[in-house]
Parts: structure tokens; C-alpha cells; sequence
């Protein structure tokens, strides 16, 4: 009976190694045929963030290669609790967050208009505002930084008509960052219009009719209908919103100075983001290792405002 017993414990040891060789080498081919994936967000993806983290430790000029750096431990996070102009940088960049959310809000109600039946020729209203999105960045920049000249600027000659003074846009403290804010909304309100118009076009029609035969008015229905069901499209619209604003980079290097300017972010670094004030010290100070720490501390912002958002706004009730 034991050998018995002990002859079926085998032969089911055995199985069971064969299967699991068996799958094995089932597997093999289709994992295989999608490494090269893995491999290269491995080396271009994975690799830079976690190689950022270690030089956030060190001090390196970026000159010399592996073995060049110095360890510092914390005192790149140190230094960067010090620095009044990181934090100029990072309330410069919060400001952009908080005004360029108007984008969201023309965006919605774009949206809504073009979703409503009462506009003729959607696709050349959607191509027209999904536009800027594709449009060069320092296109854009050089043509914004005409529009906003001092004395020859289109937006100031448009003043001079209704009698109103001129603006130094581009050259004054209080101006800067809504010239940058401007030319952020022109940019990324038509993104937000195309992805709005997906999440309402998917939006049962039913659920309208239903309401209009109980007598609702179209603010109650966007209000009860609309909103709550498209708030997983506005979560995530908001979200990329957040990590933008606090990434923005090309707009404000154009419009506040350029990267060879001695005073990055315009009079009194007004247009300083915090992207901005980490290139500048990375590229033209050469101090790879605290420009990491600026890298690492911001993803950790961008994941904070992400996260409170997500709990207190955009997560779904029950």
C-alpha cells in the first residue's frame, strides 16, 4: 500500500514538472517576440529615471563618465529646501496650473456646443481647434512674442484703438505669466475639446430623452447627467493638466528670456518654471546632480497634487 502511495506521489511529481516545463516552453515564443519592448523601455525608459534618482545623491558636472561623480548624500535636497529661487519657480508654475485650467472649462463647454446638434460642419470646427496641439512650439513662441511686443505688437495696437494703454507684456513681473498662461490655453484647449467630445459622444442618448420627457431643463440635465457621467474623462484631463502646468518648458524658455539668457524667467524670473530654472541648471551650470534633486522632488509634487485631486475630486462616489 505504501509503495503504492508512494508510486502515485511520484508519477504526480512528475506531471507536474512536465506541465510546468510543458508551459514553459509554451511561453517561450511569445515573450520572446515581445522583449524587444521590455528591452528598450528598459534601457530608454526605466534606466533614465532611475540613474536621475542615484545622480540626485552625487555632484557631477556631466562631463566626466561613470566613476566622475561625487557623493553628497542629501545635500542637493538640502541646498534645494534653500533655494528661494526653486520656490519662486514652483509657485510660478502652480499660478500657471491654477489660471491654465480655463483651458478645461472653454473646453467643456466647446465640447458640449459641438455635441448638441446645432452646429453644422463639426470636423472642420474639430480640426480648426485640435490645430495649435500639432503647430511647432517655437513657431508658436515667435509668433506670441510678436502678437506681444511692447511697441509694435499686434494686442497693444489693438488697445491703442479702444484708447487703453500699452503693455510690456514680455518685460514686465505683473504681465509675464499671464502672457505665458495665454499662449498655454491658445495651445491645449483644442486637446481637451476633441477628448471632451469623445466622453459626452459616448454618453447614452436615451438617458437625455428620458429627462427632457420628465420635464428637465438642459442645466439640470448637464448638471445630473452630463458632469457626473463624463467625470472620469474631466479626471483625467485634469490630471494631464497638472503634470503639464508643472512641466510646462517651451513656452516660458521662448517668451521669458531664452535658454542663453542671464536671467532665465524674464524681470525678476517672474516666468521662471521650475522645469525652466532645472535646464538652466543643469545645461548652463553643469550641476547634473541637483538638477536631478529638482527631477525627483518635482515627480514627487506632480504624484501629491495628482493624488489629492484623485481623492477629493475626481473619484467616483458610490
Amino acid at each position: 500500500m505504501a509503495s503504492t502511495t508512494a508510486g502515485a506521489g511520484g508519477r504526480s511529481g512528475l506531471g507536474q514538472k512536465r506541465g510546468t516545463w510543458f508551459e514553459v516552453r509554451r511561453s517561450f515564443w511569445p515573450y520572446v517576440f515581445i522583449s524587444p519592448f521590455f528591452i528598450l523601455f528598459g534601457i530608454f525608459g526605466l534606466f533614465p529615471y532611475v540613474y536621475a534618482f542615484y545622480l540626485s545623491f552625487v555632484e557631477w558636472s556631466g562631463i566626466g563618465g561613470p566613476g566622475t561623480e561625487t557623493w553628497v548624500g542629501l545635500r542637493n535636497y538640502q541646498a534645494l529646501l534653500g533655494d528661494d529661487l526653486w520656490w519662486k519657480s514652483l509657485y510660478n508654475s502652480v499660478w500657471l496650473f491654477v489660471v491654465t485650467n480655463l483651458n478645461l472649462v472653454i473646453a467643456l463647454v466647446l465640447a458640449y456646443i459641438l455635441n448638441s446638434g446645432l452646429i453644422r460642419f463639426k470636423e472642420v470646427y474639430r480640426a480648426a481647434f485640435f490645430a495649435p496641439i500639432v503647430a511647432s512650439s517655437v513657431a508658436v513662441a515667435v509668433i506670441f512674442t510678436t502678437l506681444f511686443g511692447e511697441r509694435y505688437g499686434t494686442i497693444n495696437w489693438v488697445l491703442s484703438l479702444v484708447g487703453l494703454p500699452g503693455v510690456d507684456w514680455l518685460g514686465s513681473a505683473t504681465w509675464i505669466k499671464p502672457a505665458i498662461a495665454t499662449v498655454v490655453i491658445w495651445r491645449y484647449f483644442g486637446w481637451n475639446t476633441v477628448i471632451y467630445l469623445a466622453g459626452l459622444q459616448s454618453i447614452p442618448t436615451d438617458l437625455y430623452e428620458a429627462a427632457r420627457v420628465d420635464g428637465a431643463s438642459w442645466p439640470q440635465i448637464f448638471r445630473h447627467i452630463t458632469l457626473p457621467l463624463l467625470r472620469p474623462v474631466i479626471t483625467f484631463t485634469v490630471i494631464l493638466s497638472i503634470i503639464g502646468a508643472l512641466q510646462l518648458f517651451e513656452e516660458p524658455l521662448m517668451l521669458a528670456g531664452g535658454s542663453q539668457s542671464t536671467s532665465p524667467g524674464g524681470t525678476d524670473q517672474a516666468g521662471l518654471t521650475t522645469l525652466v530654472y532645472l535646464y538652466n541648471q543643469a545645461f548652463s551650470y553643469l550641476k547634473f546632480g541637483y538638477a536631478s534633486a529638482m527631477s525627483v522632488a518635482l515627480f514627487v509634487i506632480i504624484v501629491l497634487f495628482s493624488f489629492v485631486y484623485y481623492r477629493t475630486v475626481g473619484r467616483e462616489r458610490d
